[in-house]
């Protein structure tokens, strides 16, 4: 049955609007001020595009739009980020009218520790009018229903790997509110306390999984001094407001850096292979 999805395109459209360009800089604390139509922004800054055009009857309980519009109907209630690789192809311009063709290109069923899971991928490759820019694959996983968060731990890395730089912040509510809203994001765990511990199971409200992302990102292209070719990172551990996270990064062979964020327990959270653009 889900099998049938995989294959399954869809079509969006957007623009890249200086208000929107200017909201990401102001939620990163850069002066919102200093952006103007045709400029172009970081590789990363393409999260303002494309938030969830579903209408609100068409949400499910979650804040997500239902399954079974273009994502396939898995049949399992919990919905998480997983992970993304990321190739940054040529620059986004701010006013251009961009596309994005997305496609379910895998669905794999799991058995885990915490009972059933299912994996879903989907490919975006998004398009200004001078070509593709930006190629995306996000990794969904779906579970079951628990009464707690499933207690997943993983070590920082080893000692051998001593950061060259770190930076140590603690996103708050208002940090989280701020990019769900810029990206559109409903989903009531960033924003729905009582939700987020009575169905999830968390004790506190979820930093998103964007937002860490784009963080690492933000930190790794200011510490080198160079802009960001491709990514690749894994969602380890959820991170929770009002608690320290911090930001680690170092160079590694080949022109790439591993960038990782530890959560107030020093456990992984996140981890990020980059590629850096080389002179």
């Amino acid at each position: 049955m889900l099998e049938e999805w995989i294959g399954r395109r869809e079509e969006a459209r957007d623009e890249l609007t200086l208000p929107a360009v200017r909201r990401l800089a102001a939620l990163l604390d850069l002066p919102p001020d200093g952006y103007r139509r045709g400029q172009a922004i970081p590789g990363g800054w393409y999260v303002v595009l494309f938030g969830a055009e579903a209408r609100q009857s068409t949400l499910g309980p979650d804040g997500h739009p239902a399954k079974g519009q273009f994502l396939p109907p898995v049949p399992l209630p919990r919905r998480m980020f997983a992970g993304r690789r990321v190739e940054f192809r040529a620059p986004l311009c701010i006013g251009d009218e961009v596309t994005r063709m997305s496609r379910i290109q895998s669905i794999t069923p799991k058995q885990g520790r915490s009972g059933a899971m299912c994996f879903v991928t989907v490919r975006h490759e998004i398009a200004s009018p001078r070509g593709l820019a930006v190629v995306e694959e996000q990794d969904l996983v779906y579970r079951e229903v628990s009464t707690a968060a499933p207690a997943k731990r993983e070590a920082a890395p080893s000692s051998a790997e001593v950061p060259d730089w770190t930076r140590t912040l603690t996103p708050d509510p208002t940090m989280v509110f701020r990019y769900s809203a810029i990206t559109f994001n409903a989903h009531r765990i960033h924003y729905d306390a009582a939700y987020t511990r009575e169905k999830e199971g968390y004790p506190d409200l979820v930093v998103n999984g964007g937002l860490t992302t784009l963080l690492l990102w933000e930190f790794a292209a200011a510490c080198s001094a160079k802009a960001i070719e491709s990514s690749s990172s894994r969602n380890v551990k959820a991170l929770f407001v009002d608690r320290p996270m911090t930001l680690c990064g170092r160079m590694i062979a080949n022109g790439k850096a591993r960038t990782w964020a530890l959560d107030a327990d020093g456990d992984l959270a996140i981890d990020a292979e980059l590629a850096l653009a080389q002179p």
